[in-house]
């Protein structure tokens, strides 16, 4: 059961560190100290959700209603453009950080879930790619590949988005902020033509 576990925590990791708008999102909130907390729960409580969805089963039913992951894409990728586009905006009137207008908490907890529900890849990365490795298992050992899968997640972000606040000083001057701001932007459009053309 061991090995199981640590397959489902490798294979989790595998697929999460990758530089995705979700986590682009959660490490711009970690520099700028803002509502990293809340941020961090919705990210890891939708990961769980969607994995544990997914171990049960209901990853079958994304398979046979692919128009919702159609209607996800195109509407992720909107959203995509406009936080690429309000990326670029901040990078061209770049402030330090300290006099970047915060958001609130409503505000910041909204985008968190806009990012990750409107991502299709997040379905089909833990709904029906997870829970597809997870169900090759017993019906007993599949939770345990999930677990693994969920602490990776629970790692993960936590790793990220206070991991994040250390950068936060050496990072406050305009000029860093508007490479921040601009790497974030270009990572939006990626995804974004990904999500149109993949």
């Amino acid at each position: 059961m061991g090995s199981i576990w640590a397959t489902g925590l490798t294979t989790g990791l595998a697929l999460i560190v990758a530089i995705g708008a979700q986590n682009a999102f959660v490490l711009r909130q970690g520099i700028r100290r803002e509502h990293v907390g809340a941020v961090v729960l919705i990210c890891t409580a939708s990961d769980v959700l969607l994995i544990l969805l997914g171990t049960a089963g209901i990853g079958v039913l994304v398979d046979r209603f692919p128009v919702a992951l159609i209607v996800l894409r195109w509407g992720g990728a909107a959203y995509l453009l406009w936080w690429a586009f309000r990326s670029f905006r901040s990078a061209a009137r770049p402030s330090a950080l300290a006099e970047v207008t915060p958001r609130s908490r409503g505000s910041v907890a909204l985008t968190a879930v806009a990012l990750t529900y409107l991502n299709p890849h997040v379905y089909l990365d833990t709904v029906v790619l997870l829970g597809s490795l997870a169900n090759q298992y017993g019906p007993d050992a599949r939770w345990v590949f999930a677990g693994g899968a969920v602490v990776g997640s629970i790692l993960w972000f936590s790793a990220l988005g206070f991991g994040a606040r250390a950068l936060a000083r050496p990072l406050d001057n305009p000029r860093t902020w508007r490479i921040v701001d601009a790497v974030i932007g270009v990572i939006m459009l990626v995804i974004a033509a990904s999500l149109v053309w993949g």
